[in-house]
């Protein structure tokens, strides 16, 4: 990384992490400002909440291509000014059409901002530290959201329907802050070459015919189509139960208060701010695919606990405990995922695509959102065991999808750092060194060489360090 890449990576960074903190404000009372204070419905508010999901499905589909056409940067600041024009217009509006309206110009703008600065982040690191800048953006989004609720809830009053306008302001604000963040910064001319160790060249050189683009190359990828299945199952069976399945089989099934409810949510959100960048240590040197395995495993005991919180509920203290137990473990799992999914979508990504193939994953994850709460919801309110049985499928399916997806990657798409030694093993010694200073300026995990090794020629193997796992 060099300095001018690690100055822009930082200010995504920073405008990124305010624009969560905005999202803050508002994420945790819109269903309650639309439906009170507005006094709109409950039936609006939850139509409000599945029109995001729907406006992202509708642009995501074109939000690669523009992506990869005209670089991320002028999508991502498009992208913010809707987001922000779609937030004021929710403050301001106080009917029906105009409040789905607005829903759905915030709603496209946070979708496109997603992938177009997923794919400015992928620009702007190498794979050997890109796990660390999404693990960073992961924990910073959390921690944004985090401290962005806790202050609007200081704020927020349904008696004074101004307090709202405040957060929604706030919210606007910020997403203006990403946008003049974004439009400075300077990213590489044009995306690398190397977007991964894999070998996946941008093509087009003198001579050679277009490689193919678009949803059939994506498609005819057998590993990302994989990696997509297996993101449906993960989302569906994570964050599309936070707020629909999960919150209401607690309540039903686990006889819980919203109070205690609450402080489930504040334990996820806790243990990612905390754990993250140990974990970071801990996987970013495993292979992917064994670090997504293990989440399926963490993901089943979670949801074994909910389900146990269900038969103890008469026992309140042990029925919470249970319950803030399984929200503590989903919180792991995604310290854990975060620096290794998103990397991941970008190393199997050829340098041509990379916006396409986040745009896709994002849809993905939009698909799961849409369709956790809907079957979700209705089960976990009314069919306990069923839904519990469900999910602990799902979350071994994970494990059994991830080792699938394993046996499809190359070597250095599963354990790019490990690649990394084997690439500066054949380099001359002075290139070596470049690299380890590069790497060890953006924090990521130096790269060991034999201290043998003579100026002018190839470095000797260099050995894993201890704990290496391959």
């Amino acid at each position: 990384m060099t300095t001018a890449t690690g100055a822009a990576l930082r200010r995504i960074q920073t405008g990124n992490a305010l624009s969560a903190f905005g999202n803050g404000f508002t994420v945790p009372f819109l269903f309650v400002y639309v439906s009170q204070v507005r006094d709109l419905g409950a039936g609006t508010a939850g139509t409000v909440l599945a029109l995001f999901a729907v406006a992202a499905l509708v642009v995501l589909p074109f939000t690669g291509r523009a992506i990869d056409r005209r670089g991320p940067l002028p999508v991502a600041v498009a992208g913010a000014a809707l987001a922000a024009v779609g937030s004021l217009g929710l403050a301001l509006s106080t009917t029906v059409p105009a409040t789905f309206a607005s829903a759905v110009v915030f709603g496209a703008g946070v979708s496109v901002i997603q992938p177009a600065l997923a794919t400015m982040i992928v620009w702007c690191s190498a794979p050997a530290n890109r796990s660390r800048a999404f693990a960073t953006q992961f924990f910073l989004n959390n921690l944004g959201l985090g401290v962005g609720g806790l202050l609007g809830g200081l704020v927020v009053d349904t008696d004074r329907p101004s307090s709202f306008l405040l957060l929604f302001g706030i919210e606007a604000a910020m997403y203006v802050v990403l946008g003049a963040v974004a439009a400075t910064v300077r990213l590489p001319a044009v995306p690398r070459a190397e977007t991964g160790y894999a070998g996946r060249p941008s093509g087009g050189g003198a001579g050679s015919a277009p490689a193919p683009g678009g949803l059939r190359a994506l498609l005819s990828d057998r590993a990302m189509v994989t990696l997509c299945v297996l993101g449906f199952v993960m989302f569906f069976a994570c964050y599309g139960q936070f707020e629909s399945g999960l919150s209401a089989y607690a309540v039903e099934a686990s006889r819980i208060s919203p109070a205690a409810l609450g402080a489930a949510l504040a334990a996820n959100t806790a243990v990612i701010v905390l754990a993250q960048f140990v974990v970071l240590r801990l996987v970013e040197r495993r292979r992917r695919s064994r670090v997504i395995a293990v989440v399926g495993l963490i993901w089943t005991v979670a949801w074994l606990a909910a389900g146990v919180s269900g038969l103890v509920a008469e026992r309140h203290a042990l029925a919470v405990a249970a319950i803030v137990s399984t929200y503590a473990l989903f919180g792991l799992g995604e310290a854990m995922l975060s620096p290794t999914v998103a990397p991941l979508v970008a190393d199997l990504a050829p340098a041509r695509m990379v916006g396409q193939y986040n745009s896709a994953f994002a849809l993905v994850k939009q698909l799961a959102l849409a369709v956790g709460p809907a079957v979700g919801g209705p089960m976990g309110a009314t069919l306990h065991l069923p839904y519990i049985a469900m999910l602990v499928l799902c979350s071994l399916g994970v494990s059994v999808l991830a080792l699938l997806l394993g046996r499809r990657l190359t070597e250095a798409q599963d354990n790019p750092l490990r690649a990394s030694v084997l690439v500066a093993s054949s380099m001359p010694l002075e290139t070596v060194r470049e690299a380890r200073a590069a790497v060890a300026a953006s924090g990521g995990p130096p790269l060991p060489v034999a201290p043998d090794a003579r100026a002018g020629g190839n470095a000797p193997e260099v050995r894993d360090a201890p704990g290496r796992c391959a």
